[in-house]
Formats: structure tokens, C-alpha cells, sequence
């Protein structure tokens, strides 16, 4: 069966890392008849043997339908000429005449290992049938590693922990693998394939052969010394049965072995925090990395009730899923909706990559010339190693005045902060005169001076006066912004927290974590007046004890913040702990609404 072009595969494979002085070899394989294979220039390594070439076949029938592949491969034996990391070009080859490129290769040769006097005789026995040492597991040809990419950061700044196996003997399994709890750190996992397989690392002048078990980011959350805690698992180990008798020359065919278990500990490892400087800008919200920010508008020129959009992308790497969307200062004419964020996050070794990006929507409803001050956003570079404050440009807007405000007519907008309404005067309806004969009966008593004549006047003018006095009160409330917010505090942290419980019936975990923060911060911002760029965890127990309330009252608010911030992103979070969340959650409003002063 001929394969199609699109079909045809060339490919290029050799080890990944090798020992200097070790020959290896360097395969190229086609799934087709080929020829005129080209084969790059090597400088780097020896070419001692080769091309031999071989051919494979191979026929399926399956429901009577009948399939070939054919691959032929073309090998080389190579010895590299010294140490350090080397690429193969492609290679070319030519298939129904037609030319193929393979990959490139890069490989690294590793140092080769300097045998003592000792290891030599060992080989010697070995050779002999006797007892060999190397049988033996030792903490030296099999341990575990705790790889930290630094040892001293600052809050917030990534660490890069590697679990990584080293063996030289016949490692067959792993087994009740106990990874830490990595307490005190926001943890991000590091995909890692599920196929995997040994690498050749040189590490303390020998050559092992290592598998990753696992990669974390690490983003401590308070500053001081936290201590990563140790890592353990057990290993299966195949060992050759051997014994001090002569051996003979059938013993290489019936050779027996036996699995040994060792267990096996990753050291601990203590990570030194410092913390961020205290000259904090009043735009930093907690952002730590290294990070960019750009911004766009859907319109300048608009009409009244037509919508405008400002988008905001924050881009880079650091702690991007703890960054706060920045707060834009709309005019008071505008009506503002919650902002809406996307995410774009990849979890490299050398931290959280992406984008962050928010979008404002907003709606003018009066006409006029309108100017969007610039967006701040301050971060600590770390880098840098200090506070960086990010600009975007200022926005002039012009929004063009309606037909009923041209006329003199005015749109009444009630604000009440959850659900804005556009509420308009359209106008009375018009009572038509009444043209039927009226039949007139004189009066049987004087109305005039009673008792019903003078209650017609003096009720409505009460009515009148309890309605002004009503109103006055109320446009007096209304004007206080303030006083607004932290009437409705209660009622929007309810709302949300409604919103939370059902996201926690869904099992959404990261819609119910942002709902409960939400809940949270938004209610300490609408009860306390204060601007939720300006609320952060350092003036936050200062604002609470303004309000006169117990310690206990106020670590309970922060602990269930941190704890809350920590199970976002945790490893192993289960719902039974978002319940319980949520009830804490619930606690506290309640009991901050009970004690905060109006």
C-alpha cells in the first residue's frame, strides 16, 4: 500500500544526554521507500560506524480490510569529542521525488565518571561470579532531591520546587508517595507528562539516571522563614540474585531477581520571605513580578445611553491570579456595571505567565464633554526590587445630548448601587371633556363653613407637609453617598453570598471563591465608605478598630481572608471545606453588621 505525501514521516532519534567517551546511536527512520539520504555536517561527534541500513513490513487484515507499512531506518554510531550541549541539523531524504527534512537533535554530553580503585575491583568480581557491592542500594546511587530554584524572596515572588529521583541501580516502581503541604505558600502545579521517562543527569561527578515526580510554583504569603516540609515515598528496586559459587556459562539464562523496597526521604527545605518595602504606592494592591499594562476604549464619539467599554490588560509573569482589578473613576453621570475579567494563565518553571484582562462597561446618561482620568497600577518588579507604577493615557469622551434634553425635558436616573434603573417622565395622559347633559340637584345643606370645608383644607395641607418633610429627608440621605452605601452594605454581601451558595452547589470552585471575596471586601468597602483600591490587609485592621471592635472580631476577619485567598488556588481543597467557608463567611457579615457602628 503506497503512503500518501502527507502522509510520509521522517524523523531524527538519539539519547537526550550521554556520558563523554560513550558511543551511541543516531537513527533515521522513514515510513516509506526512500533514498538519497543526506545527512548533515556533524563537527561535534565522531561518526565510527555506519550508515546500516534496515527494512520492516508489516500487513493487517481487520474485517477484511487489508493495511501495510513499511519503515526503513538508517543507523549511525557516533562518539562525541568532548562535553557541553550539541545540536544535529536535519537531515534530508528523498521519497517518490520528493525531499523531506527530519527534526533536529539536540543532545548533551555529560562528563564522563572517573572510576576508583575500588569500583574496579568490584568490576573484577563481578566478572569472576563473585558477591558485587554495586548490588547494594545505598544512599548514593538512589536518593531523592528537593530542588529550589531560590532560597530568599520576597513576599509574593515565585519559587520553583522540584521533587526529582537519582538511581544507578534497576528502579522499577514508586510507591506511597507523601508530598508536603506547602503551608504558608499560594501552590501552582506544573503539568508534568504522564509517560514518564529516565533522563541521564551528572550530578556530584556521577551519572544517574533521574525522573521528575513533581514541579510547584510557590508564592509565599507572609514574610519571615517558612519551611517546606519534607517529601517521602518508598522504592521498588530489582536486584540480581547472585551467589559465590563458579558461574557457568547456562547461569545467563536462568538468572533470577528479586524486588526490593526502599524507602526514601526528600530533605526539607526552609525558605527565608522578606518583606515588601514600606513605600508602598496608594495604587499597589499585592501585584508582585514583572508585568505590563495597556488599555483601549470602544468610542470616544457616542451618543447618550449608548454604552462605552474600556479594556484593560495586565501581561507578564508573577502572581496574576491575585491581582485586583484596578478602579476607573467614571463621571458621577455615568451609570457603572461590575467589571468583567478573563484570565489567561500558563504555569511555567519560571512562574505564572499570561493576561489578565477586565473590561468596563458604562453608560452615559446626560450629555456633554466627559475625560476618563488615567487607570494607576503599581506592582513590585521583582527584578528591579522595588515598586513600579504602571499609566494608561487619559480619555476624553463626547457624548452627545438627546432629544429630551434639547427640549428641556429631563431623564430622572435612580442610583440605588446593585440594580441601576433608567427611570423617565413620558408624560400625562389627557382627560377628554365630558359632553353628556348633566343633571344638577341643588344642595340639601350648607357646605360651605362646616366642619367636612375646613378638615378638605387642613388634611392635605398636613398630607402635604409630612410628604415634604418625607422627601427632604430622603434626598438628604441620598445626597450622603456614604450613608447609602452602608445602608445597602448588608443587603449586596447577601446578594453575592446567594450568588456563592449556588455557584457551591455547582462544585464551581473558582466562580465561588470570587464570589465570596467579593462578598468580603465589597462589604467592608460599602459599610466603612472606602474606595476598594485604597482597602488592603495593611490599613484594613486599622479601619476595623476605628469601629471599636474586639481583636477576636477582627483576626477572625482577617484569618478568614487569608484562608479564603489560600483555598482558591490550594492543592486537594474539597467541597466540605468550601461549605465551611461559606458558613464562616455568612458568621462574620453578620456579626460585623451587628457591631459596626451606622
Amino acid at each position: 500500500m503506497k503512503v500518501s505525501a502527507d502522509d510520509i514521516v521522517f524523523s531524527a532519534t538519539a539519547p537526550n544526554a550521554i556520558p563523554n567517551g560513550q558511543a551511541f546511536q543516531l537513527v533515521y527512520s522513514v515510513n516509506s521507500s526512500a533514498k538519497d539520504l543526506r545527512i548533515p555536517e556533524i563537527q561535534d561527534f565522531d561518526i565510527i560506524a555506519g550508515p546500516f541500513q534496515s527494512k520492516s513490513s508489516s500487513t493487517q487484515i481487520i474485517n477484511g480490510s487489508i493495511t501495510s507499512s513499511t519503515t526503513v531506518r538508517f543507523t549511525y554510531t557516533l562518539l562525541p569529542k568532548g562535553e557541553g550541549t550539541f545540536s544535529i541539523p536535519p537531515a534530508t531524504i528523498v521519497v517518490d521525488k520528493q525531499k523531506y527534512s527530519s527534526n533536529a537533535l539536540t543532545i548533551k554530553v555529560l562528563p564522563a565518571e572517573e572510576e576508583s580503585q575500588s569500583q574496579q575491583n568490584n568490576t573484577q568480581q563481578q566478572n569472576q561470579g563473585q558477591v558485587s557491592q554495586s548490588q547494594s542500594i545505598t544512599n548514593e546511587n538512589l536518593f531523592l532531591r528537593t530542588i529550589v530554584s531560590r532560597s530568599k524572596v520576597y513576599e509574593q515572588e515565585v519559587v520553583l520546587v522540584t521533587y526529582k529521583i537519582y538511581t544507578r541501580v534497576d528502579l522499577v516502581n514508586i510507591t506511597n508517595v507523601k508530598f508536603p503541604d506547602f503551608k504558608g505558600f499560594l501552590m501552582q502545579e506544573i503539568d508534568l507528562p504522564k509517560d514518564k521517562q529516565f533522563s541521564l543527569e551528572n550530578y556530584n561527578g556521577k551519572n544517574y539516571n533521574t525522573i521528575t515526580l513533581r514541579q510547584v510554583l510557590l508564592y509565599p504569603q507572609r514574610s519571615g522563614k517558612i519551611d517546606i516540609e519534607k517529601m517521602t515515598c518508598d522504592a521498588i528496586v530489582r536486584l540480581r540474585n547472585t551467589s559465590s559459587r563458579p558461574r557457568s556459562i547456562f547461569d545467563d539464562f536462568f538468572d533470577s531477581y528479586q524486588e526490593v523496597q526502599k524507602p526514601l526521604v526528600a530533605p526539607s527545605k526552609t525558605i527565608e520571605v522578606d518583606a515588601l518595602p514600606t513605600n508602598k504606592p496608594a495604587s499597589f494592591t499585592g501585584a508582585v513580578g514583572v508585568l505590563k499594562m495597556t488599555s483601549s476604549i470602544s468610542q470616544k464619539e457616542m451618543s447618550v445611553n449608548e454604552p462605552v467599554t474600556i479594556k484593560l490588560k495586565i501581561s507578564g509573569n508573577g502572581n496574576l491570579k491575585l491581582i485586583k482589578a484596578p478602579e476607573i473613576r467614571f463621571p458621577s453621570d455615568f451609570e457603572v456595571y461590575e467589571p468583567k475579567v478573563e484570565n489567561s494563565f500558563t504555569n511555567t518553571t519560571s512562574g505564572v505567565s499570561g493576561s489578565k484582562t477586565i473590561e468596563y462597561l458604562a453608560i452615559p446618561r446626560f450629555g456633554g464633554t466627559y475625560t476618563i482620568p488615567s487607570i494607576k497600577f503599581s506592582y513590585f518588579d521583582v527584578n528591579e526590587k522595588k515598586y513600579v507604577t504602571l499609566s494608561t493615557e487619559e480619555y476624553v469622551l463626547n457624548v452627545q445630548k438627546s432629544e429630551g434634553e434639547s427640549s428641556g425635558e429631563q431623564s430622572v436616573v435612580i442610583n440605588n448601587f446593585s440594580n441601576k434603573e433608567n427611570v423617565k417622565m413620558l408624560g400625562s395622559d389627557i382627560r377628554h371633556i365630558y359632553t353628556s347633559k348633566i343633571d344638577v340637584k341643588p344642595s340639601k345643606r350648607l357646605y360651605f363653613g362646616s366642619f367636612l370645608f375646613w378638615l378638605s383644607y387642613i388634611l392635605p395641607l398636613i398630607v402635604v407637609i409630612f410628604v415634604f418633610l418625607f422627601f427632604r429627608k430622603l434626598a438628604i440621605e441620598n445626597a450622603n453617598v456614604a450613608l447609602v452605601r452602608n445602608k445597602k452594605a448588608n443587603k449586596i454581601a447577601r446578594k453575592r453570598l446567594r450568588q456563592a451558595e449556588k455557584f457551591l452547589k455547582e462544585n464551581k470552585k473558582e466562580e465561588f471563591y470570587n464570589e465570596i471575596l467579593k462578598a468580603l471586601w465589597g462589604y467592608l468597602c460599602d459599610k466603612l465608605a472606602i474606595p476598594q483600591s485604597e482597602l488592603n490587609k495593611d490599613n484594613l485592621e486599622i479601619e476595623l478598630q476605628k469601629q471599636n471592635l474586639s481583636p477576636e472580631i477582627i483576626n477572625s476577619f482577617i484569618a478568614l481572608l487569608n484562608e479564603c485567598e489560600f483555598a482558591q488556588y490550594a492543592f486537594g481543597e474539597s467541597l466540605q471545606d468550601r461549605d465551611k467557608l461559606f458558613e464562616e463567611t455568612t458568621k462574620i457579615i453578620m456579626l460585623l453588621e451587628e457591631n459596626i457602628k451606622k
